[in-house]
């Protein structure tokens, strides 16, 4: 990294923070689209493709238990700057940031017995 908080490989303009911030982003959107797809691919009887949505959370899930809770991308960003609000390493709304585990959990959760339940019916 140099001296201006720039890594070496990331274009002109573009600080190792606001990089940080976007991939957290990026792969906050891939889990939380799994999170909405679940119930849609179960109501659509496409268990496999659910279970297979359920995997990539279930992973997610296991990387912030093994990180006691926290993202390893919020480390990572807390390298670039003092700040920390409750987004200072995601671009979501702070209110988003605030109640994302519970939000998501919580749909993960009713999500998944939607789909046990449709699947035990058929």
């Amino acid at each position: 990294m140099t001296r201006t908080g720039r890594l070496p490989l990331l274009p002109a303009g573009i600080s190792a923070l606001v990089a940080v911030k976007l991939l957290h982003t990026a792969v906050w959107s891939v889990v939380a689209g799994c999170i909405v797809a679940i119930p849609l691919a179960g109501a659509g009887g496409r268990y496999s493709w659910a279970a297979g949505l359920a995997a990539v959370v279930l992973v997610e899930c296991g990387i912030l238990a093994a990180n006691r809770g926290v993202c390893p991308l919020t480390a990572v960003a807390a390298r670039y700057t003092d700040e920390r609000a409750p987004n200072f390493d995601i671009y979501l709304p702070v209110w988003l940031a605030r109640h994302n585990k519970t939000i998501f959990g919580v749909l993960f959760a009713l999500g998944g017995l939607f789909v046990l339940g449709r699947w035990w019916s058929s």
